[in-house]
């Protein structure tokens, strides 16, 4: 481990953050445990475990801690995706609908209800879409597709009724995207930023184009390539024992326990490989990750993708350069950031104007987070990478306490690159 003195770091301020977190968000209850690990000019400068991964057993987290990292699968296979672009398979700019013809004739949904049941045949009226949807609109999440959580619209309450993007969907993908030729869009492609299931259809795409079931061609192309190998679908027996129990906060404070370590659905392949929220993950092989592309797409003289694929991932794609808070269709839709200087490339949030964001970074910088309160982020520029992990879903305290990491983590600089 280089010391953080030669990567510009004040080890007594990296010392600052772990205390600062520990007390803010461990010892107050709000988190079980967590682990931060910190990677800047070719070196690994900080990695910390502190707390519990697994309460009831009362294990403390450890180094190698397997972790559900749900959306940070995004953007993996945003980077899988991009894979077959370079290979000349597909274009961003290119109609979804050359690839999933049933989708062709997809309406935006102006009136009707939701079925009664999964199996109820829906009655819907539509509108055709101001222009078709292109897969630029998948990455980025204008698609016009949902998630049924978002408990929004008559379109998200369908998604939920018949379950869409249940990991238990009997098909896979291939029913995944069946289901959704029946179901309208929420908007007209191209007009909204609206988080959705958008991903797992890219990771459809791969699967479509590559030839190989999905989670294959990540192993096949991209764990193995890199040597992650702890991420995956689900937990083999012979790990079980180094993955985490998931929390979810208590009424009048504390957690309660979400997805128990040892009689988890992770335990089993799931029937859908979700590239939207699927995976699980340590904190060292998603830093393998942030390190490829850190480097440019290449790793230990492994190359996955193109630098100027890799620079891509720091661009703004939103129409005419607009803002996520230019895009929402309201206030407080659900993200796994917020809003404000924010924008959206491939599969991933980048900040656009730290100012408005009011968050300490670098314009460029590209990030995501999990449900469970996960985050990752990407500063090129400052050549840093950063991977925290935990599990608690549903806290509201989700988004401050990535804000508080990034205060920290760029308080503790000694020299700025920029």
């Amino acid at each position: 481990m280089k010391t953080t003195e030669n990567a510009g770091f004040s080890s007594d301020r990296l010392a600052t953050l772990d205390k600062v977190m520990t007390e803010r968000y461990v010892d107050s209850g709000a988190l079980p445990g967590y682990q931060a690990m910190i990677y800047r000019q070719g070196e690994l400068v900080h990695n910390s475990t502190v707390g519990s991964m697994d309460l009831e057993r009362d294990r403390a987290t450890q180094d190698d801690a397997i972790y559900r990292i749900y959306s940070m699968s995004k953007p993996i296979t945003a980077v899988a995706l991009m894979m077959l672009v370079e290979e000349g398979n597909l274009g961003l700019d290119d109609d979804v609908h050359l690839y999933i013809p049933s989708w062709k004739n997809l309406g935006v949904y102006s009136q009707g209800i939701p079925p009664t049941s999964a199996d109820a045949k829906a009655h819907f009226v539509t509108v055709p879409p101001k222009r078709p949807m292109k897969i630029v609109d998948l990455v980025t999440h204008t698609s016009g597709l949902t998630y049924g959580f978002m408990s929004r619209t008559t379109v998200d309450a369908t998604y939920r009724i018949q379950q869409i993007g249940d990991m238990q969907t009997p098909g896979g993908l291939d029913e995944f995207i069946e289901q959704l030729s029946k179901v309208p869009l929420d908007f007209s492609p191209g007009e909204t930023w609206n988080y959705s299931v958008s991903i797992d259809v890219v990771g459809y795409l791969v699967q479509l184009l590559s030839g190989q079931i999905f989670g294959e061609f990540l192993q096949n192309r991209l764990f193995e390539p890199l040597q992650m190998k702890d991420t995956s679908f689900f937990v083999p027996e012979e790990k079980m024992g180094r993955f985490t129990s998931c929390y979810m906060p208590k009424q009048g404070g504390g957690l309660g326990l979400q997805d128990d370590a040892g009689a988890s659905t992770y335990a089993v392949p799931p029937k859908l490989e979700s590239g939207g929220g699927g995976l699980v993950s340590t904190a060292a092989d998603y830093m393998r990750f942030c390190q490829m592309m850190l480097n440019g797409g290449t790793l230990d003289g492994v190359q996955i993708l193109s630098p100027k694929t890799v620079d891509m991932f720091g661009e703004n794609f939103l129409p005419e350069g607009k803002l996520m808070s230019d895009m929402t269709p309201e206030e407080g839709l659900f993200s796994e950031s917020g809003y404000d200087g924010i924008g959206f490339s491939i599969g991933c949030g980048v900040t656009v104007d730290t100012a408005r964001a009011r968050i300490s970074g670098t314009p460029g910088e590209f990030f995501w987070g999990g449900a469970a309160s996960t985050a990752f982020w990407i500063d090129p520029k400052e050549q840093l990478a950063v991977v925290f992990m935990t599990q608690v879903i549903g806290s509201d305290a989700r988004l401050n306490l990535r804000r508080d990491l990034r205060a920290l983590v760029y308080s503790a600089f000694t020299e700025s690159l920029t």
